[in-house]
């Protein structure tokens, strides 16, 4: 376990007043706030560390023994957790918590706080051993159970798998061992999705219930498709005779047989048709399918017969022939 620096969390020196830790925490806290940062791990732990800063730097008595656990920090860090107290009292952060008053700021209680964070406890080992009275002479009513942190894994899904969904056994390390976990990955998951697996976090202490296991998807790239969102892109040969002319041609889809394609006469290359409801299907059937956009690329022939030849230079004759002379020969 680590000692926690929180002078240095909240950005101030040890001789700062209660008014500047105060605003200090306040900047800090709407920097960093998750409803600012949606997603950012990394501002939610900043933010976890602010509000645990506060939570004893902002209450005079428990800044006043902080500082005296800082000065006695080795005596109990040699003597380990089992070992006699640090504070000529014993524990101080098994009080009453202060929301107010004598200079204290209030924060957010443990009950707020994991409300927030998906009832993982927010606040680190060094905090719940000396404000719970985990260490000795601490509060008599014993452990405090704690949910199981949530842990995250990346995963790489193929676009089929996406498409259709699909099962996964993975093997996972928590607390010092490995365990096999099989997940069920829903239809329609998009690259950075994730999905969350209920109770396969690492465990709680005291029978309080496991964290959640939350799966980062990334998706592998698709010889033929490109996805964007519930959209599907792919180009599409199609033969010179077919764009000046009209016709079909065949469109593949992830699943399913191929779609016939009606192209028009004096389709130019690059031009972009779309097959509704053939995209990606919805994440969670909220929504209707994404659509298919299929490019032309007007295939040019690797090879000419010499009948194909002769009726290609009688085209290019038409093509360089005036106009005028063109009207009056039909």
């Amino acid at each position: 376990m680590d000692f926690k620096d929180y002078y240095a969390a909240l950005g101030v020196e040890k001789g700062a007043s209660q008014d500047e830790i105060k605003r200090s925490y306040r900047k800090l806290a709407r920097k960093h706030h998750p409803d600012v940062n949606p997603g950012d791990l990394a501002a939610e732990r900043r933010f976890k560390e602010i509000n645990e800063a506060q939570e004893v730097l902002g209450d005079p008595e428990k800044r006043r023994k902080y500082d005296e656990l800082g000065a006695n920090w080795r005596m109990y860090e040699q003597a380990g957790p089992g070992g006699a107290s640090p504070f000529a009292g014993g524990s101080p952060f098994t009080g009453r918590r202060s929301t107010g008053g004598a200079g204290g700021f209030h924060t957010m209680s443990p009950e707020e706080a994991e409300s927030i964070f998906g009832g993982a406890s927010p606040f680190s080992d060094f905090f719940q051993t000396f404000f719970t009275g985990g260490a000795q002479g601490g509060s008599a009513r014993g452990p405090v159970p704690r949910r199981g942190r949530d842990i995250e894994h990346s995963i790489t899904l193929t676009l089929e798998e996406a498409y259709d969904g699909t099962r996964r056994r993975l093997s996972l390390s928590t607390g010092g061992r490995t365990r096999r976990v099989d997940v069920k990955i829903p239809p329609g998951v998009g690259d950075g999705s994730r999905v969350r697996v209920a109770g396969e976090g690492e465990p709680g202490t005291h029978d309080a219930p496991a964290g959640d296991l939350f799966l980062r998807v990334k998706l592998a790239p698709h010889a033929v498709f490109t996805r964007r969102g519930q959209e599907l892109h792919l180009d599409v040969a199609v033969p010179v005779t077919t764009a000046v002319l009209g016709g079909s041609v065949p469109v593949p889809r992830l699943r399913g047989t191929p779609l016939s394609l009606k192209i028009p006469p004096s389709t130019q290359n690059g031009q972009v048709f779309r097959l509704k409801g053939h995209g990606m299907p919805a994440l969670g059937k909220t929504r209707r399918p994404g659509d298919l956009y299929a490019a032309v690329t007007i295939r040019v022939p690797d090879e000419l017969t010499a009948s194909q030849r002769a009726h290609y230079e009688a085209l290019a004759a038409l093509d360089l022939a005036p106009a005028d002379a063109t009207a009056k020969g039909g």
